[in-house]
């Protein structure tokens, strides 16, 4: 059974119910831990070496957030100029992410059909994660396809509920399978 470390950043999450429903699809999972990073650092003031040490015990990692902007919010951002460090997650020395797994699980407003080359932001989800992913890459981490929720201003209880078990089920099967087999993962 893998260990997986959800690093959540949501800085309204408490206005965000497709981000609650997906969190607590998740959060009664044994071996799954959900590091709500705007309620440990509201200050912005993170501690590197507690993140790397908690980064040591998990086998998977998920950035979960809102798309902003086309990118993370800032607190993620942060997190990752600083956790990440030159000479412990990349470049001599920089071995201790080594073959963790790690995704993006993305909320956005726009929905697939507006994340499209034909769509009004012109490139797909995918093309807009490709900073996450070369981030995955440097650091010698497997990057999973990621995990996209869009259209939240619109969609239904129903639909959401249904995106929350399709959540579940992706967490428990990155947790219980024998071997973690996506149509695509950019290995180190």
């Amino acid at each position: 059974m893998r260990k997986i470390l959800i690093l959540f950043a949501h800085p309204k999450f408490e206005q965000s119910d497709v981000n609650q429903a997906l969190i607590n699809s998740i959060s009664h999972l044994d071996h799954v831990h959900i590091r709500d990073l705007y309620d440990l650092y509201p200050d912005f003031d993170i501690n590197v070496q507690a993140e790397q040490e908690i980064l040591f015990e998990y086998e998977v990692v998920i950035w979960h957030h809102p798309i902003y902007w086309y990118s993370c919010p800032p607190l993620l951002k942060q997190w990752m100029d600083l956790v990440l460090e030159f000479g412990w997650a990349y470049g001599p020395g920089g071995v201790f992410l080594r073959n963790k797994y790690v995704m993006n699980v993305v909320t956005s407003g726009g929905s697939k059909e507006v994340y499209a080359a034909e769509g009004r932001n012109r490139y797909t989800m995918e093309e807009f994660l490709r900073p996450f992913e070369a981030t995955a890459y440097l650091c010698h981490m497997r990057y999973m396809p990621p995990f996209h929720v869009g259209g939240t201003h619109r969609i239904t209880k129903e639909e959401l509920e249904g995106k929350a078990k399709v959540y579940q089920e992706l967490i428990l099967s990155l947790r219980d399978s024998p071997s973690i087999d996506f149509p695509y993962i950019q290995k180190p």
